[in-house]
């Protein structure tokens, strides 16, 4: 069954010049799985390729049950230069809850 992400997790971004990071959290411990399966690097640039011009590096939290995703090129300069709405990044979260993931339905 597919479902948006948001029904399993809850996200927050931010930027840091012209890079984006992007933390992913599971409500529940037992959705980490989700997580590392679903909302992989690859997907990210599948999903939002012409918004990432950069690198994609993720950060996997087991403890946490979260990733962290830091998007190079992703804010199209950042704040200061750029005529972005958003050059802050704060959508990449609203926009990440969004996608589509498989749940095997146990989640």
């Amino acid at each position: 069954m597919k479902a948006p992400l948001r029904r399993i997790a809850h996200a927050r971004s931010g930027d840091k010049g012209n890079r984006s990071n992007l933390a992913i959290f599971a409500y529940e411990p037992a959705d980490y799985g989700v997580l590392l399966r679903e909302v992989t690097t690859a997907r990210l640039k599948a999903e939002f390729g012409g918004l990432l011009l950069g690198e994609v590096a993720r950060y996997e939290l087991p403890n946490l049950h979260g990733l962290n995703f830091v998007m190079d090129q992703a804010l199209e300069g950042g704040v200061n230069e750029s005529l972005n709405l958003d050059g802050h990044g704060k959508s990449w979260s609203a926009m990440i809850l969004a996608m589509e993931v498989e749940l095997s339905g146990d989640e």
